[in-house]
């Protein structure tokens, strides 16, 4: 779960292969012609009992006779030499090897240790990286090397491709040759029994060589790793996906082949977003995909429009629009006035824009400027077909010189055709315009294009770990929850589940347990009310299914009859459930409310989810719903809700008033709180929830608990830690709250930056810099808190808002080994005691996580700083490029502090 000793795995100095062969077609004897035949600059060293020489190497009848340590092995002999091989390889001092043998998992030893857990004891025995077991190999072509079984060799590029199945690898080796596509990386993980997917993206995502990352997965073993490890490759560079188990089918037949559960595709599909990568369906698309976002602009909306040559282009266009969920571009009469202007009578007076088959060159580029000169219009597909009138290599040349000109333009391409058209095709791909063959890969390309837009807004989220807009009675709800627990854990009936939802501030139904019929009639007429009435039972959870509900019921009388004859028909549909008694209910009167469903559900990958969609009786049949990982704030509510069915009925419609979607995303925000504060919590189903203009009201309620470990450990992503909040007073007496960053402070960051000296601007950024883009600036105020962390000092200002004063970040490597600090304080501060205890903060909080070592870089004429540092137990280690001076603070030791330069 690093990137430690991965060097050694992707770019080895040297390799042995153990189990070399001159067998035909034996693995040792693939990946040594694999390997001699890839020009790999370093020493190849056989090992093999059975041979003088391999391929004219001279050969070694064993690891202990190898006259160096290998940086790689690939280990290629039977399962029951691994674990032994292993062992030595580590006493010899190598760093990682691939194991290209498989079923490990079936052999046991006498103590019932398998040999897979064997070969992974030696390997963290000695630090060893492990690639497999059962993996075809590794090829980065950019060094020569082919340590693979592969059948076919690979260009290379600037493309990684990370894959569970050693077929598919095979497979795209051979398209992707076809169509000259290269890699930087060619990765099979095999059963990821080792090496997984978190540990390649940490690696990858920092790799220069590489432009984008495409991966094929099957299953995931470490949720928070494999999170962490995506957001941060996703925020440098295109993360792209195919998942395969999209079906329960699927899912059984990639949990048969990985050995591992799959989980549930929308919930890995919520998880691609907020990591801010793409799925896609499959390996042609994926590919399509990766071009599309290295070539087109950032997409600032989602109206479309398309100008064609060819009335049928542009409809099949516009009608796979309206299925993907895309929008055309209403344009707006002053543009069709322009329109009109420079184009003939016949043309479509609409969009898509049909300019007549006979359009050349110069009818192209008036009508594109006028369309993307347009506020209404976000981007322009240019459609053409093949004419007898007009060239299309003549109308790509007009495009690409226009496009040119019109650098802020986004503009896609779309010639359809084969020979007529291929001349223009190429011109554009070599002016690196998007450009594609039917007019369905353009439009899906578009929606890419937004998809992934969407996503990287996701990934910039960062929710609190405490509320801000509601305060929940903490403990009122963990009395319930421990009460239920205390007997043993399972199921909080509807009313208990109730008291929970309104304990942080979700609004229920007035509900009454009532243990007999006698006693349900007579809380029936204390209400004064029409009332529903419901089974209490922990073991029925469809209550209607077995005839366990009744509503507008009026009085003791008419209550208690409904609830013997419910007893008679539950017990003779389920006569093996036990009854704990009734529930009695106001009946809720909101005429024209939406039935809605929300829950939390535990899935066996990602832990907790947050589940949303169409409620009610038939919510399995209709199955309109989404999920998204907790923790949610209302932006990342309000896009769950947006992927659903019943999102359009909640705008209203046939006189019904729209829903107050504020009061579903306080919810929604409301039910991750809950799962965030309570890792007790499995299950939690609330059906319906009742939305209207007035707001929600939870009407039935359902919530399983079991005994958890405290802590936010089973969440896939780290909530904002509020924790970590306190209030420091500098020596002026001014209190300011430290606190972990977040997003929206990027605005007060600006002005932090503005009020730096230009002397303190350049001990901080060893430059000049007059202000840091919006991007950077993101970067900076947007962070995950599992590798990162940033302390600011806010005050607040006379007149309202807050200002910040200062803030020390550290960025932590994947192995928690070293974390690199940098520090800036406003400059009229200095001696208010902010700085230090900014930084010695830092310091704890390292400590705590188990760190080892802070590092940072501080300009040597900087003499304050240096001092500063020093003071608090920092060494310096050593000079870079003459005038800039490491430092280093071991945290696990303790340290004299020295006297205060800074007092």
């Amino acid at each position: 779960m690093s990137t430690r000793n991965l060097k050694s795995l992707f770019r080895p100095q040297s390799i042995a292969v153990i189990g070399a062969s001159t067998k035909p077609k034996s693995i040792g004897s693939v990946v040594m012609r694999n390997l001699l035949k890839g020009e790999f600059a370093g020493p190849v060293m056989p090992v093999t009992s059975e041979h003088a020489s391999v391929g004219g190497v001279l050969a070694y009848p064993d690891v202990a006779c190898l006259p160096m340590a290998p940086d790689l092995a690939l280990i290629c002999t039977a399962p029951s030499t691994v674990p032994g091989i292993i062992h030595t390889l580590g006493e010899r001092g190598t760093k990682a090897a691939c194991v290209m043998t498989g079923g490990l998992h079936l052999e046991q030893n006498a103590e019932g240790a398998t040999l897979l857990e064997q070969s992974l004891a030696a390997a963290r025995q000695y630090g060893m990286r492990l690639l497999g077991p059962n993996s075809m190999g590794i090829l980065v072509p950019g060094i020569g090397l082919n340590a693979s079984s592969s059948h076919e060799s690979v260009l290379p590029g600037k493309l990684a491709f990370v894959s569970q199945s050693g077929a598919l690898c095979t497979a795209v080796l051979d398209w992707a040759r076809a169509r000259e596509i290269g890699f930087s990386h060619f990765i099979h993980l095999g059963d990821t029994e080792g090496v997984d997917f978190g540990d390649v993206l940490d690696y990858l995502g920092s790799d220069p060589g590489t432009r984008a990352i495409l991966l094929y997965m099957e299953s995931i073993h470490e949720r928070r790793n494999f999170m962490s490890a995506a957001r941060a490759a996703a925020r440098n560079k295109p993360v792209l996906a195919v998942k395969a188990g999209r079906s329960r089918e699927g899912a059984r037949a990639a949990a048969s082949h990985t050995g591992a559960l799959a989980g549930s595709d929308l919930v890995f599909d919520a998880a691609m977003r907020r990591a801010g990568m793409l799925r896609v369906q499959d390996i042609e698309e994926i590919f399509g995909a990766v071009e599309t976002l290295a070539r087109s602009k950032p997409m600032k909306g989602r109206r479309l429009a398309i100008l064609t040559n060819g009335g049928g282009i542009g409809v099949i266009a516009a009608d796979d629009l309206a299925e993907m969920g895309g929008e055309l571009a209403v344009l707006p009469d002053e543009v069709i006035d322009k329109l009109k202007a420079v184009l003939p009578p016949g043309w479509s007076q609409g969009n898509p824009v049909d300019i007549s088959a006979d359009a050349d060159g110069e009818r192209y580029v008036k009508t594109l400027n006028i369309l993307s000169e347009s506020k209404a219009v976000d981007a322009v597909l240019v459609m053409h077909a093949p004419s007898a009138v007009s060239d299309p290599t003549d109308v790509a040349g007009a495009i690409i010189k226009t496009a040119k000109d019109r650098p802020r333009a986004n503009v896609m391409t779309c010639w359809v055709g084969n020979e007529a058209v291929a001349r223009g095709r190429h011109l554009f791909s070599g002016a690196g315009i998007p450009t594609y063959d039917t007019p369905r890969a353009a439009i899906q390309a578009f929606m890419h294009l937004l998809q992934y837009r969407k996503n990287q807004e996701l990934l910039m989220e960062v929710p609190a770990s405490a509320p801000t807009d509601f305060v929940p009675d903490t403990k009122r709800a963990r009395f319930l929850i421990d009460e239920a627990l205390a007997k043993g854990g399972g199921t909080l009936n509807e009313p208990e589940a109730k008291a929970v939802l309104e304990a942080y501030g979700i609004p229920t139904v007035e509900t009454h347990v009532a243990r007999s019929p006698a006693l349900a009639g007579k809380i029936a007429m204390a209400m004064k009310e029409p009332v529903a009435l419901k089974i209490l039972s922990p073991d029925i959870l469809h209550k209607s299914d077995v005839g366990g509900v009744m509503l507008n019921l009026q009085g003791a009388f008419e209550v208690e009859k409904a609830a013997h004859a419910m007893l008679e028909r539950v017990k003779a549909v389920y006569p093996e459930a036990r009854i704990d008694g009734f529930t009695v209910q106001s009946m809720a009167r909101r005429p024209g409310a939406q039935e809605l469903i929300c829950g939390v559900a535990t899935d066996p990958v990602f832990g907790p989810v947050v589940m949303f969609g169409q409620g009610g009786i038939a919510v399995e049949v209709i199955a309109d719903r989404a999920m998204a990982l907790p923790p949610l704030n209302m932006n990342l509510a309000a896009e769950l809700i947006s992927r659903t069915r019943v999102s359009r009925l909640l705008e209203g419609y046939r006189g019904r008033p729209p829903a107050n979607k504020e009061a579903i995303q306080l919810a929604l925000v409301q039910l991750s709180q809950l799962v965030v504060d309570f890792p007790e919590i499995v299950e939690l189903d609330i059906n319906p929830l009742f939305a209207d203009s007035q707001g929600v009201l939870a009407l039935d309620a359902r919530m399983v608990v079991a005994p958890a470990r405290a802590g936010t450990d089973r969440l896939a992503i780290r909530p904002y830690p509020k924790e970590l909040e306190e209030i420091f007073t500098m020596t002026d007496g001014r209190k300011t709250l430290l606190r972990p960053i977040r997003p929206e402070d990027e605005p007060n960051h600006h002005i932090l930056v503005s009020k730096l000296t230009p002397e303190d601007i350049r001990f901080r950024f060893f430059g000049l810099v007059h202000e840091l883009p919006h991007s950077e600036m993101a970067r900076l105020t947007q962070i995950d808190y599992d590798r990162e962390m940033a302390f600011i000092g806010e005050i607040d200002k006379p007149e309202g808002g807050k200002e910040t004063l200062g803030v020390v970040r550290t960025v932590t490597d994947p192995d928690n080994d070293a974390a690199e600090f940098a520090i800036v304080v406003r400059s009229d501060l200095k001696g208010s005691g902010l700085g230090k205890r900014l930084l010695v903060k830092m310091i704890e909080y390292c400590r705590s996580r188990g760190t080892r070592i802070i590092v940072g870089q501080v300009l040597k004429d900087n003499q304050r700083m240096l001092a500063f540092v020093q003071h608090l137990g920092f060494l310096p280690t050593r000079t870079i490029d003459g005038d800039i001076v490491e430092v280093e603070l071991e945290l696990q030791k303790e340290h004299e502090l020295g006297p205060d330069p800074t007092a």
